[in-house]
């Protein structure tokens, strides 16, 4: 016998995206496609090995000039 919830509970602003998704089901579409612009990009480990070797340390407090 399985365990079975009688009432579930879902916030305003979940009711209005599951609707919205469902009256505008293109949008996950152009939400990956948005992700995949910023974020979703392979990285040269190599070009980053040489970023990071030529990398100057921060001091503890940036605005001291000695």
């Amino acid at each position: 016998m399985g365990f079975v919830m009688a009432n579930i509970y879902e916030s305003e602003i979940t009711v209005f995206l599951n609707a919205f998704k469902k009256a505008h089901p293109e949008i996950e579409l152009k939400q990956k496609i948005g992700r995949s612009i910023l974020w979703d990009k392979s990285i040269d480990l190599v070009l980053k090995k040489d970023f990071d070797s030529v990398r100057i340390p921060q001091k503890s407090y940036v605005y001291q000039t000695d």
